[in-house]
């Protein structure tokens, strides 16, 4: 048995047959995990969703930014962009079995060495402390739906307190888990930058680069950030190599740390993230 890990789809589903075939993928004793945003942005998104949740019994993902915005819309919170490609889904005769399996999806998965995450985890959490923090808002999510849509959109608060509460506390928390990838000297979330290393800002720094991180026990496995690219180093591994902006569709196996990968099919706008 091999499990394999695939960063974002977003809709590529050409990109990922092909990788499945490259793999040469066994449902019946293979594994995968999705660093999540399996949908969204890209061209078949209601048919990448139908493949993974018929497969089930065999693949896992965590949400990402673009699952999370998709459930909202199902729900009636937050506005479609002109970018999304997400309404054949929210019109689909199955749309409620495809919504109602992607809600309870984690925002974490472990095993062994290894964590997933769609973006990251807070520099000062501790492994223990983060999956216990997403179970916080898994709850939520999975008791109050409703609820949690209403209060999810936001940029603040920018920076983790323990004494957060309420939805402000969920709020930061998602974010920190799917939207996260820049960090300020003075340790607050930067939602504006969206580029590579080498180009960051000297005011700035990668999650993953903060000093005395409390989660380099594991190995995190992350996507969300298709600028960073295919990246080791730091005790994580990104895997969001840009499918859907003319990059590569990445798998990672699990059992090695060897990589495949798949040309994109689709070219689309890297100003439009």
């Amino acid at each position: 048995m091999t499990q394999y890990v695939i960063g974002d789809i977003q809709g590529c589903l050409a990109e990922l047959n092909r990788l499945l075939v490259e793999l040469a993928f066994n449902p019946g004793k293979d594994t995968l995990w999705f660093t999540g945003d399996l949908v969204n942005r890209g061209p078949q998104s209601l048919q990448t969703l139908r493949l993974i949740y018929q497969n089930d019994g065999c693949m896992q993902t965590v949400l990402g930014n673009h699952d999370l915005h998709l459930l909202a819309l199902h729900y009636g919170y937050g506005k479609i962009k002109r970018s999304d490609t997400i309404s054949d889904i929210l019109l689909a005769p199955d749309k409620n079995q495809l919504l109602g399996w992607l809600e309870q999806q984690p925002l974490m998965l472990q095993q062994h060495d290894f964590v997933m995450v769609h973006a990251g985890i807070w520099p000062e959490w501790s492994i223990t402390q983060a999956q216990a923090l997403a179970h916080e808002v898994e709850n939520e999510l999975h008791t109050s739906p409703a609820d949690f849509f209403a209060q999810m959109y936001g940029n603040k608060p920018d920076c983790w307190h323990a004494d957060l509460q309420g939805a402000e506390r969920l709020r930061f928390i998602t974010n920190v888990f799917t939207r996260m990838r820049a960090l300020t000297k003075k340790g607050k979330l930067d939602f504006d930058y969206k580029s590579t290393l080498a180009q960051m800002p000297a005011d700035l720094i990668a999650w993953f680069q903060a000093d005395r991180r409390h989660n380099t026990d594991k190995t995190i496995l992350f996507g969300h950030w298709s600028a960073l690219g295919l990246y080791r180093g730091q005790n994580v591994i990104c895997l969001d190599t840009g499918a859907l902006w003319g990059g590569s569709l990445t798998a990672l196996n699990l059992d090695d740390l060897s990589t495949t990968q798949i040309p994109s099919q689709t070219k689309l706008n890297l100003e439009n993230i």
